[in-house]
């Protein structure tokens, strides 16, 4: 039997949440219009009025609002209320241009917990959980936004934020912790270190991992689940948007269900802007329809991602997007191919033998593009044989190829030499971009 937060929502008949998502289109339409000199401008030149939309069939007729629209109103020209109104700012952790900020009134905080109590709900938790959040806090979204969804379900929070990951460890450990929130990347750095102290998942109480913030594949999902005995879930958000909770899985781990009565998602083709049908692949783009002091509108995700309306045995009705390939802007296009980092990722956890780390390091020699693959070896294959090494570099080097469709050289790397990352994982060397 699934556990909801909100049934009569999560389960409400589509023509509730078409409804639902019309008025509160045209209301905020409306407000934004009104009070957002920047999107009154852009909707006037795009020859649209706030009277033009009355439904989310209208949707398509509203410009797109990109990363660059937020970096030159930096920092509060896209907020839709006073600043006596707005009670929190978050801002992107961006490494090039200005900041992204947001901003969130009281009740863009309480909606925010209720998306994220919809989530924890559906993963299984409940109050009597303790729950260990590794996401940063501060200007980043992550640990905030799980911290107050968490208190709101009543478990019981250990707001440990990201560092000193033996001292994270000795925290599950003694705490009785049963609910792990992190990055992907790294929960496998926790796992490791926890090897390396001595512990096994029998030495521990988790049961449930919510991870998001980056790109991971399935088969990440079932080394995590097999390493510490959990079940792993994924989480979707992004600050612009809101922050962790816009999306979330259920038990049946199919997709994640998009808080349909707070986002309108849509696909489009990332070239011509055109809205693509359900199932098919495409650039994620979300409308905010509650949100008071940020709301975007047909805000360009540049996540690549799947569409699918379909009947879920967990009860829900919300529709579902299917785990992101990736970003557009995080893609390399190498000598005409598209490569993402997860295709590689893939392929390195299905075959085994190596440690769930890598590196894309991309260079231009002679006008042409080299792909170099530094993977790390598992420290079972660090002590054979240099045969066997070169071995599993054929076969690694087969395996990327036939998936990417291009040539690339393999690097196997000895055990704990790459990097860790206590954020979002660092994947891709471009020093075409650098030169």
């Amino acid at each position: 039997m699934a556990d909801y937060w909100d049934k009569k929502i999560e389960c409400a008949p589509l023509h509730e949440i078409k409804a639902l998502q019309s008025f509160r289109l045209s209301q905020t339409v409306r407000r934004i219009y009104e009070n957002v000199p920047h999107y009154r401008n852009k909707m006037d030149e795009a020859g649209v009025k706030p009277e033009d939309i009355v439904s989310t069939k209208d949707l398509y007729k509203l410009p797109f609002t990109y990363k660059q629209d937020l970096r030159d109103t930096y920092p509060y020209g896209l907020f839709a209320v006073g600043m006596d109104k707005v009670v929190r700012l978050h801002a992107s952790s961006g490494t090039t241009g200005k900041q992204i900020v947001v901003g969130y009134t009281e009740n863009d905080i309480e909606m925010w917990k209720e998306c994220c109590a919809r989530a924890f709900t559906a993963y299984g938790c409940t109050k009597n959980d303790f729950m260990h959040i590794s996401y940063g806090y501060g200007l980043f979204t992550g640990g905030l936004g799980v911290h107050y969804g968490a208190e709101h379900v009543g478990m019981t929070v250990i707001p440990v934020s990201v560092g000193n990951t033996n001292r994270q460890i000795t925290i599950v450990k003694d705490f009785g912790s049963t609910v792990l929130c992190a990055t992907p990347s790294y929960v496998l750095h926790l796992a490791e270190t926890m090897e390396d102290m001595g512990l096994t998942k029998d030495d521990i109480k988790l049961r449930i991992g919510v991870f998001g913030a980056e790109p991971w594949t399935e088969e990440m999902r079932v080394q995590i689940q097999e390493k510490l005995g959990i079940k792993a879930y994924d989480i979707y958000g992004l600050s612009e948007i809101i922050g962790p909770g816009v999306a979330y899985e259920c038990s049946e781990q199919t997709g994640m269900h998009i808080n349909e009565d707070h986002f309108i998602p849509e696909i489009i083709d990332p070239d011509t802007g055109e809205v693509l049908p359900d199932g098919v692949q495409g650039e994620l783009v979300f409308t905010c329809i509650t949100k008071e002091a940020f709301p975007l509108i047909r805000y360009r995700t540049r996540d690549i991602a799947v569409l699918k309306r379909e009947k879920c045995s967990c009860g829900r009705t919300f529709i579902k997007m299917m785990k992101p390939a990736g970003r557009s802007d995080d893609m390399l296009i190498i000598r005409g191919v598209n490569v993402f980092p997860s295709q590689i990722e893939s392929v390195l956890l299905q075959l085994g033998n190596t440690s769930p780390y890598y590196q894309l390091i991309v260079d231009r020699v002679n006008n042409t593009d080299i792909l170099e693959v530094e993977v790390e070896l598992s420290h079972e294959m660090f002590s054979d044989t240099v045969k066997s090494i070169e071995q599993q570099e054929h076969i690694i080097k087969s395996a990327v190829e036939s998936t990417l469709g291009i040539s690339a050289t393999i690097k196997l790397v000895e055990p704990k030499s790459l990097q860790r990352f206590e954020g979002k994982a660092v994947r891709v060397i471009d020093k075409r971009r650098i030169k």
